[in-house]
């Protein structure tokens, strides 16, 4: 805690009764010809330094002054110096000392107290009348609180921040900007850009707002902000690797349960995001009920190797993953919801989000299968933006059901997220309070993948996955490097960001050059879908010729695609350990060789 201590004031000045004090002035002492504003010196959360200045704005002298002022409940007046303070209820007086009670015409005094708090004064009055001047307004209101900063344009030395304007009676003056507490600016208008900071330093800022007298109101929210540059953050170690499997799979792609042990797979991942269960009605649902917890599966097929039979309580995925857990009880299982397809479901779910909540833990600690699972994830594309469809639930939606969730979960319980990675300016990111959310949630797997592709059937041709920037890049700001940064200028802790590798290919077909950049008619023949392809086909069917932005590409006839390899995972693993990130994700393991290679890659590059 921080006091200040001054030898001319103590607490027991706030021991002295109401009744005691003088009387208030005389009308002809009237607040008519001086003012009264306040300001916070210092503010350390739970408590602050308040300081009052009394002017003399007339032109007779003032003999003696009284500020009266209403705080909010919880917030008081712990000592204080050049002035007796005394309280009935929330209502604090304070009365001048026998040596400051004269002002000259011009002149001013100040008094200063110690604060428990957070609350600023209301309602204040200086002898019986207006702090700033008036007779007719009984007390002149302290302005609103601004709106929490935004953050922008992040460098190695400055940020942009701006906020939205607070409201006032009288009107607002200016706002100070307090860089960890402490005022580092007075603006007049409501963006501010700080200068001279330190390279890889994280800072925190908030604004508070004057009104036309200088009364300060309350000070806004906090964003956090971390500068880049500066040395390499160090490798704790600890890293997740973690792998989605989709409960599709298992039909015409083949890939059960058991193919992460085959692989090797299952003994170099720490957690499983299952893919995907259902948002509908408000409500977490079964996705694939057959696929879930009915089919059965033969001896061969089987992790225990053990046949299902056609009576047992639970077969299905989930009974595979209970076995898989047993054979590694290091892994971690977690229920993915949404996903593009049932992220519309999504809008319903954030109008009530603790029914949602509700229903999301009902489903995965249903009895049958509530061993399985150890939290569940959340696959939202995209809050109060578009994706498949359009939402417009709000910025705050998404921070309102992530601590919905995590309320009802508890702290034994994983609640993750998979988040979008458009790094632009205003783009996704901006769209939803993603640093908000944050602080609900164990980790945020950045979809840093699908930046391009054949959607946009003639191109020009460029890697899905970058993960820094390059010439010519179709859009600026759809890189792995850009998305990580601006979830960390948000505020967003490296250690909760996970970077995402796709285990397939994107590619168009009528490409007539080698190099990115080349035009396209369409998208390229694949096995399940156009224009996709899984890493295990790409290595072999068409070769890596090149690699641009951290990612390979391969040219073969007049195809062309974008993948990452094992060489270009390692790359993006040693990248995300020197930014601190918590580990890496991929999408899917369908996509791997029989013999895992690109999982080994990551456990590798994690090491």
């Amino acid at each position: 805690m921080r006091f200040r201590h001054r030898a001319a004031a103590g607490f027991a000045s706030l021991l002295l009764p109401l009744a005691g004090l003088v009387g208030l002035a005389s009308p002809a002492q009237a607040a008519t010809s001086s003012t009264a504003t306040f300001a916070k010196a210092s503010d350390w959360g739970t408590g602050f330094e308040g300081k009052w200045t009394v002017k003399n704005t007339g032109t007779t002298a003032i003999s003696t002054w009284t500020v009266e002022w209403d705080f909010p409940s919880g917030t008081s007046v712990t000592s204080a110096w050049d002035a007796d303070v005394t309280s009935s209820g929330t209502h604090w007086t304070a009365k001048n000392k026998s040596y400051n009670g004269a002002i000259a015409p011009g002149a001013s005094v100040s008094f200063g107290f110690n604060g428990a708090g957070s609350g600023s004064p209301s309602n204040c009055k200086l002898n019986g009348g207006s702090c700033d001047g008036g007779t007719t307004v009984p007390g002149d209101a302290a302005p609103s609180a601004p709106g929490t900063p935004t953050a922008s344009n992040i460098t190695n030395t400055s940020v942009n921040l701006s906020w939205s304007a607070a409201t006032d009676d009288k009107g607002i003056k200016n706002y100070d900007v307090l860089r960890d507490g402490t005022k580092v600016a007075t603006v007049t208008t409501t963006s501010y850009t700080n200068t001279g900071l330190t390279a890889g330093t994280d800072y925190s800022y908030t604004v508070q707002a004057r009104d036309t007298v200088d009364q300060t109101g309350p000070v806004s929210g906090a964003v956090a902000v971390h500068t880049t540059g500066g040395t390499t953050p160090p490798d704790t170690g600890n890293k997740v690797k973690l792998g989605y499997l989709t409960e599709w799979g298992t039909y015409t792609r083949n890939y059960q349960v058991k193919n992460l042990v085959t692989s090797g797979s299952a003994a170099k991942i720490t957690h499983i995001n299952y893919a995907f269960g259902n948002v509908t009605n408000g409500q977490c649902a079964i996705g694939d009920a057959y696929a879930d917890y009915q089919k059965t599966f033969t001896a061969d097929q089987s992790v225990s190797g053990v046949a299902d039979t056609w009576d047992q309580p639970i077969a299905g995925n989930f009974n595979q993953l209970r076995q898989l857990k047993a054979k590694y009880p290091n892994i971690k299982i977690l229920w993915s919801f949404g996903g593009w397809t049932w992220s519309g479901g999504f809008a319903q779910a954030a109008a009530n989000p603790t029914a949602f909540a509700n229903s999301c833990y009902s489903l995965v600690e249903d009895p049958r299968w509530a061993d399985v699972f150890d939290g569940i994830d959340i696959d939202w594309e995209y809050p109060n933006a578009c994706g498949l469809s359009c939402d417009s639930s709000g910025a705050a939606a998404y921070k309102n059901l992530m601590s919905a969730l995590r309320t009802k979960f508890g702290s034994n319980y994983l609640v993750t997220a998979a988040t979008t990675a458009d790094g632009t300016s205003g783009g996704k990111i901006d769209a939803a309070d993603y640093a908000g959310a944050a602080q609900y949630v164990d980790w945020y797997n950045v979809m840093t993948y699908d930046f391009f592709g054949a959607f946009d059937a003639d191109g020009p041709t460029a890697p899905h996955s970058p993960l820094t920037t390059y010439s010519g890049i179709p859009t600026p700001g759809f890189t792995t490097a850009d998305a990580i940064a601006k979830f960390k200028s948000k505020g967003v802790a490296a250690s909760k960001l996970l970077v995402g590798i796709g285990f397939y290919g994107r590619g168009w077909t009528g490409v007539s050059q080698a190099a990115p950049g080349g035009s396209a008619t369409g998208p390229a023949p694949g096995t399940y879908e156009q224009g996709i392809e899984d890493y295990k086909v790409l290595k072999t069917s068409c070769p890596a010729t090149g690699t641009i932005a951290g990612t390979a590409y391969a040219y073969c006839g007049n195809n062309w695609w974008s993948y990452d390899t094992p060489a270009t995972i390692g790359t993006k693993m040693a990248w995300a350990k020197t930014q601190g990130l918590g580990g890496a994700f991929f999408w899917d393991f369908s996509g791997d060789t029989s013999n895992g290679e690109l999982v080994t890659a990551i456990n590798n590059g994690l090491a």
